[in-house]
């Protein structure tokens, strides 16, 4: 089976639509977990930060907490964004009540 992705760049005339792309070429054996946890209140967010470290991406229920204590939310959600920068990872706010949050090797598109 082959994949054929859009390449871009140079002038149009010269570069194909597509290339081709063996699926030999991608491993099998990695995976992408995406995990959806809740935020229930601070002590939440060590489980959550270790999921980040294992290489988990994690959609996160926030609107519990930030209806019921928002300063504690706030203390939470700035323990994950200093996380998510020493990772080097995303974070993103997805409506009011959810967060997606990412490691290393997945980045959040903002277009």
């Amino acid at each position: 089976m082959a994949f054929k992705i859009p390449i871009g760049g140079g002038n149009p005339a010269e570069q194909p639509d597509f290339v081709e792309l063996d699926s030999a070429a991608f491993n099998e054996s990695s995976e992408v977990n995406i995990r959806v946890e809740t935020l229930k209140d601070l002590m939440d967010t060590d489980r959550i930060q270790y999921l980040l470290r294992e290489g988990n991406i994690v959609f996160l229920n926030i609107g519990g907490l930030r209806h019921r204590d928002l300063s504690e939310l706030k203390r939470s959600v700035e323990k994950l964004k200093k996380t998510v920068a020493a990772m080097d990872g995303d974070i993103i706010g997805v409506d009011e009540d959810f967060l997606v949050l990412t490691p290393k090797y997945a980045k959040i598109h903002r277009g």
